[in-house]
């Protein structure tokens, strides 16, 4: 896919907000992002990042681009990325163009690896990094249930878990052990709390 360039040597706009959506393995981010979406559509203000990552589209998994490894290091080449990360042996990328929405004032939201916050702080004015998370115990039940992972490897995982730090932006935790409906609630009013607060 051919992405448009896009100078990143300056912020996006002033205008709009940026929410890099961030969590462990097993917090439910797709599931309350599709949530999220669900119930802010047709609203203008907010718009869902679209990611490019270096496997073929799945079944219940996230709706994404897909290409090659040599396609992606060609578009991050070519400055095509505002934001790129590698993690479980996938390329992960979030497109300049997925971004343009916040120079109009519009609430963006982008699922990203919280490796990339310091270089997604430099991208708009107003960054908040929204934090989806569990207990412990709630997400170890959750990744064995999935059957990816022994016992051992879930423990190992949960541990390697690093404590969440930002320049400037600021963080917003949801606790995500309730129902679906419930925690999308918190996460709407967070969301529109922060349109407002750019009108």
């Amino acid at each position: 896919m051919c992405l448009p360039h896009r100078d990143l040597a300056t912020p996006v706009s002033a205008a709009g907000a940026l929410v890099l959506v961030v969590g462990p393995s097993g917090a439910g981010k797709d599931t309350l992002m599709a949530a999220g979406r669900a119930g802010l559509v047709g609203d203008p203000r907010f718009r869902f990042a679209r990611r490019l990552i270096t496997r073929p589209a799945m079944a219940g998994a996230e709706e994404h681009d897909s290409c090659d490894g040599a396609r992606f290091r060609e578009a991050e080449a070519r400055g095509e990325l505002a934001l790129s990360w590698r993690a479980h042996g996938l390329s992960y990328g979030i497109p300049a163009a997925e971004l343009s929405g916040i120079a109009e004032g519009a609430v963006v939201l982008a699922n990203v690896s919280r490796t990339v916050i310091a270089a997604a702080e430099r991208l708009a004015a107003r960054v908040v990094v929204l934090n989806i998370t569990a207990p412990v115990a709630v997400l170890a039940q959750r990744l064995a249930a999935r059957g990816r992972e022994s016992e051992a490897d879930i423990a190992a995982r949960l541990k390697r878990e690093a404590s969440l730090t930002t320049g400037r932006a600021e963080i917003v935790t949801i606790m995500n052990d309730r129902s679906v409906a419930e925690a999308a609630q918190e996460l709407l009013a967070m969301l529109r709390g922060l349109a407002r607060q750019g009108s």
